[in-house]
């Protein structure tokens, strides 16, 4: 293992030089007894602080595996039946029709779902909902009638229609900011709440919430827009909202990367905290495998807004399902990422993978718009890809 720092290290240094390059990026590896790399390069904001393994990150999408563990947490103690309708314990998801289109005024064409949503759907991402950068009619939605984008941190902006019946097909958006709705019904009380009782302190996270501290937002990397000529701008403006309307279980979660990466480990060691159980072994277990219903699979995310998103899909080609609430690969990836590990990834291109089997897992942060950056996805390809020839050259030894 002794080539697995200078590896890593020359992956990280090589992403924040050049033209194309990435302003900062922080990254660690951990098996499942504690951390076994760490490296910093670059900086938070450009020509301002080093980054450092203390930077807090909008973790985005990195957010929908903590909502889901909180999920699975209430099926486990008998609180929440995944078949039920959702309405029964988040009652507005019950008003929301479906989107067939737009009349020749532009007005939307609503009419009833033919079923309920299930919390299963909203965690199988077979719910019915979308985002408004991957989703033409969302986007319409938004430019044409004020539908807000989900970054609002607003109840307006899940309160969307349906752009198909429940369980038709999967289609990757707010869903898990449903499940976290469906959680707060369930427990009484707010998401990031049940969060901390239930996930961060078994597992002694604290550098993590939906809303930040004056120390925390301290230690903010800045998001900054990739322009088309491959130019960096610091979006000085833009972040998700401190104490929003909303805990946005898809979306909503500021943190370092050593704290993910607890969070991680959670998952590899079947569900045990370092202060406590957050998971039941038999729940792992069926939570990280593949539950979609053939001829649902795992699709491209076409771009439909530049600014937030290019077309993004991790591994073009190879076979990938969704678990509660992961990608699942079904057959190895060039990074030798083995079938059935599970991993996902935030819009502001952070990536992670978690290797049960293999019992490693790491996580990738950076802050660019659009997703699907070409140098930061790039870099955490490689990222990967070096984690697993230095493992397999250790275990030749």
């Amino acid at each position: 293992m002794k080539d697995l720092k200078a590896d890593l290290d020359a992956v990280l240094n090589g992403v924040v030089q050049g033209d194309a390059r990435v302003p900062g990026v922080v990254a660690m590896l951990t098996d499942r007894d504690g951390d076994i790399y760490s490296g910093a390069a670059g900086e938070r904001r450009l020509g301002g602080t080093p980054m450092g393994e203390d930077t807090v990150f909008a973790i985005f999408s990195t957010t929908k595996a903590i909502a889901g563990t909180t999920a699975l947490q209430c099926v486990e103690e008998g609180l929440l039946d995944l078949d039920a309708p959702a309405k029964d314990y988040a009652p507005a998801i019950g008003k929301l029709q479906v989107i067939e289109g737009f009349d020749a005024d532009g007005a939307p064409r609503l009419r009833a779902p033919k079923t309920d949503v299930t919390t299963r759907q909203l965690m199988l991402h077979t719910g019915g909902f979308g985002y408004d950068f991957f989703n033409e009619n969302y986007r319409r939605m938004a430019e044409e009638h004020g539908q807000p984008s989900v970054v609002s941190g607003t109840r307006a902006a899940i309160e969307t229609p349906l752009l198909f019946d429940p369980g038709e097909k999967w289609e990757y958006g707010t869903n898990i900011d449903w499940v976290g709705q469906v959680v707060e019904g369930i427990r009484g009380k707010r998401l990031g709440a049940v969060m901390k009782e239930r996930v961060f302190d078994p597992l002694g996270m604290t550098d993590i919430a939906f809303t930040r501290t004056d120390d925390m937002k301290a230690r903010s990397a800045t998001i900054h827009a990739r322009g088309a000529d491959g130019s960096l701008t610091p979006m000085d403006d833009f972040a998700l909202p401190d104490d929003p309307e909303v805990d946005m279980g898809g979306h909503g979660l500021y943190g370092t990367v050593p704290e993910y990466m607890k969070f991680i480990r959670m998952w590899l060691n079947d569900g045990a905290g370092p202060n406590g159980r957050v998971l039941k072994p038999e729940t792992v277990e069926w939570a990280v495998k593949g539950a979609l219903v053939p001829p649902q699979k795992v699709t491209m995310l076409p771009g439909v807004i530049p600014e937030l998103s290019n077309d993004a899909e991790f591994f073009p080609g190879l076979g990938k399902d969704w678990s509660y609430t992961f990608m699942v690969n079904t057959e190895e990836a060039p990074t030798g990422r083995p079938a059935g590990a599970i991993g996902w990834a935030g819009l502001a291109n952070s990536f992670y993978w978690i290797d049960r089997a293999g019992g490693f897992g790491g996580y990738w942060a950076t802050q660019i718009l659009p997703f699907g950056d070409p140098t930061s996805f790039g870099g955490y390809l490689e990222f990967e890809s070096a984690a697993y020839r230095a493992m397999r050259a250790a275990k030749a030894a």
